[in-house]
């Protein structure tokens, strides 16, 4: 009973998530299991594991399931969309909105891909069903990138150490955030 609620609680929770962090368009949008474009969005990931089964989730970039850590992945690349000034604080805030007690286990200022992101690892309660969360919010060149990992916290900590390592992977590619992102144009920043 309390499993089916957690995954329950956690569809509910990635529905959300996705609702909150609007995207581009799906026209032109291609993932080739390393490289992905939609737009001006282009990004490159070292390594998705092999565990992790995609999943459609409407509105987000990349979405996966974690059947071995009772847990979800999300993906979301938006640009040149009006919370590109909102500050990573707040922006890692929208995309825990919903739930309830929440307990901040470590936030910092990570480098990443030649910028820094907010990396987050929290517990809170979604729908009173226990879920813990680590994520990653960076904004370069227009563009605002979130990672999200959430699950059963029971199983939780192995899984977010291979979902650190995927992110870890992520690059994005040359013209992001500018038009010719599409045709792989442009500038690395």
């Amino acid at each position: 009973m309390l499993r089916s609620r957690a995954l329950a609680a956690l569809l509910r929770c990635s529905l959300a998530l996705v609702a909150l962090a609007s995207c581009a368009g799906a026209q032109g949008k291609s993932f080739d299991g390393s490289t992905y474009r939609d737009g001006p969005v282009a990004f490159q990931l070292a390594h998705v594991p092999a565990r992790w089964r995609a999943v459609q989730v409407g509105g987000a970039s990349l979405a996966y399931r974690d059947d071995d850590h009772a847990a979800s992945v999300l993906v979301n690349a938006r640009c040149h969309k009006p919370d590109e000034g909102t500050p990573l604080v707040a922006l890692t805030n929208h995309l825990v909105m919903g739930s309830t007690e929440r307990e901040v286990l470590s936030q910092e200022a990570e480098p990443f891909d030649a910028r820094e992101a907010l990396h987050t690892k929290l517990r809170a309660k979604w729908d009173g069903v226990p879920m813990a969360f680590d994520i990653y919010v960076l904004k370069k060149d227009g563009c605002i990138y979130d990672f999200v990992y959430m699950g059963d916290p029971a199983a939780f900590e192995p899984g977010s150490k291979e979902f650190e390592r995927f992110v870890r992977g992520f690059h994005t590619l040359p013209g992001s955030g500018t038009a010719g992102a599409m045709a792989g144009e442009g500038r690395r920043g």
